[in-house]
């Protein structure tokens, strides 16, 4: 089951907005001449408004306008700071996920290769989604071999599979979100509660190693003589 959100204080909430501020500032050269102007064109208006005599009505609705141009210009401009900063990180499409709004169950690198290709896992109310990163050629194989180990138990819940990135048939991480919010809602909140149990059961079975077993961990003859019944 999802943890219930936490609520978050009105200081703490005020310390996230200024790192995001920060944040966005630095990394978008356009945030503070948009920032500016979102502000700075309401606040004329109401101005010239009141000074023409339309009344002091004009004074909230212009503080109202403003705040809300401020925030809409934060939001768009920090979404795309993120997004650049996050292209092309290991992980960043589970971390995505993870802080997007909605009950999404993530299990992020539920396969991994040594070059940090990978595959994370979302259970949502399409289904079962893949979220491969890395080298197409290596994750494709990844994807492969998860397709084959979840097709035991998700029975005939829908099951996805993207390749994070910008080449032909790939998915910009730009866009993983609003893909995911637009994709249909086949399960019902117990549905994914089932298939989480499941998936969780699945990810707990040791896996045995491929290849050959090392010669320091094979039994010895002797071992085999011993447990031979006379």
């Amino acid at each position: 089951m999802a943890n219930p959100q936490e609520k978050v204080s009105f200081g703490t909430r005020l310390k996230q907005i200024g790192q995001v501020f920060s944040f966005t500032a630095k990394q978008d050269k356009w945030f503070v001449p948009l920032l500016i102007a979102a502000v700075a064109i309401p606040v004329a208006l109401t101005v010239l408004l009141v000074l023409l005599g339309a009344g002091w009505i004009y004074i909230p609705i212009g503080l109202l306008v403003t705040l809300l141009a401020a925030v809409i210009v934060l939001n768009l401009r920090s979404n795309a700071a993120m997004m650049n900063a996050a292209e092309g990180q290991p992980g960043a499409a589970a971390s995505l996920v993870e802080n997007m709004r909605g009950d999404w169950r993530v299990r992020p690198a539920a396969s991994s290769t040594t070059q940090f290709d990978m595959v994370h896992i979302v259970i949502g109310k399409p289904g079962v989604i893949l979220l491969a990163e890395g080298q197409p050629q290596r994750v494709r194989g990844l994807l492969g071999q998860e397709k084959k180990r979840l097709s035991k138990v998700i029975g005939n819940a829908p099951l996805y599979d993207y390749i994070i990135g910008n080449g032909e048939g790939e998915l910009p991480i730009k866009k993983l979100r609003t893909t995911l919010m637009r994709m249909p809602r086949n399960l019902t909140g117990k549905d994914v509660n089932s298939l989480d149990k499941r998936l969780g059961a699945l990810m707990a079975r040791p896996q045995m190693p491929k290849g050959a077993i090392p010669k320091n961990m094979r039994p010895s003859k002797g071992a085999f003589r011993q447990q031979r019944p006379r």
